[in-house]
């Protein structure tokens, strides 16, 4: 089985634990993901089933939209309710002054990594080196964030919810304890639903109940999508039918032969009979490069 399943992750389990729960029921052997959530959040994981493993990292449309509750007043060692608290602070801001402070956190921000991550340094996870009870230095990062809408507010309990747009790699957990203490008053996220990712929204998601159902009444293929479905922001070059053997292999294929205007980048390569055939590349050269080949 190959293409795309669009999983929304239920709370309490590892995004390699959903995938081995998805392994199990598609009978595929190999799954990949474009991105991890937190066992705490729940929401849109793309998984990737058979020859569209070969595409993960090359999927556009990275930008990532989120719904997440907070709390201030509270600080943890994992930035999230999860975590260890170590500190409970006074809260004294008012609902107009986090409107306020949020705005701040919109456009490019710098993000520095909470040690409770997936990032790597010099070979060890972040979270691997926490458990330990070792901090190490950590780069900052430039994301973007792009817009921020207040959903729920209550002032008395200190407790919101927002909606968040952003850049990949932007960790809310991390906008949310800059606001805390941006606020003076520290923050936790309480609750992360991620409901946008590659370009498709926690509408077109399905439960693994939903999944284990249509696995039993042989309808597991009318959920899986097609993973040019999910490549086309990329432009479309249609070959002719040596050509398209030719880029199946391996081989390059000549531009002006192609009789395609030069454009750098990536693009989608389809045979006469308009079947997808993989992606290619076009660069500084006079040639399209195979970049990755479509295996059904």
């Amino acid at each position: 089985m190959t293409g795309i399943i669009l999983l929304d992750k239920p709370e309490g389990i590892t995004s390699f634990g959903a995938i081995a729960r998805v392994r199990r029921i598609c009978s595929e052997k190999k799954c990949g993901h474009t991105g991890t959530l937190d066992p705490m959040a729940t929401g849109v994981l793309t998984i990737m089933l058979g020859g569209a493993t070969r595409f993960c990292e090359l999927l556009p449309g990275h930008d990532k939209a989120y719904t997440a509750s907070f709390r201030l007043g509270t600080v943890t060692d994992t930035l999230d309710i999860t975590g260890k608290v170590l500190e409970t602070r006074e809260v004294t801001a008012t609902a107009e002054q986090v409107k306020e402070k949020l705005a701040e956190f919109v456009g490019e921000i710098s993000q520095l990594p909470p040690m409770y991550s997936a990032v790597s340094v010099d070979g060890k996870r972040l979270y691997e080196l926490a458990r330990q009870g070792i901090e190490v230095e950590r780069k900052a990062r430039q994301v973007t964030v792009y817009s921020i809408e207040m959903l729920s507010e209550n002032e008395e309990s200190g407790e919101y919810t927002i909606s968040v747009e952003c850049s990949s790699g932007t960790y809310i957990r991390t906008l949310i304890s800059d606001l805390g203490e941006a606020l003076g008053c520290g923050a936790v996220m309480t609750a992360l639903r991620r409901t946008k990712a590659n370009g498709f929204g926690i509408e077109n998601a399905v439960t693994l109940e939903e999944l284990a159902d249509a696995a039993e009444n042989g309808t597991l293929e009318n959920l899986v999508i097609p993973v040019e479905k999910a490549l086309e922001g990329y432009p479309v070059i249609k070959v002719s039918a040596a050509q398209a053997k030719r880029f199946s292999n391996g081989g390059e294929l000549d531009l002006q032969r192609l009789k395609y205007p030069r454009m750098l980048g990536y693009f989608r390569i389809y045979d006469p009979e308009n079947r997808f055939i993989g992606l290619g590349e076009i660069g500084t050269g006079d040639s399209l490069a195979v970049k990755r080949v479509y295996q059904g």
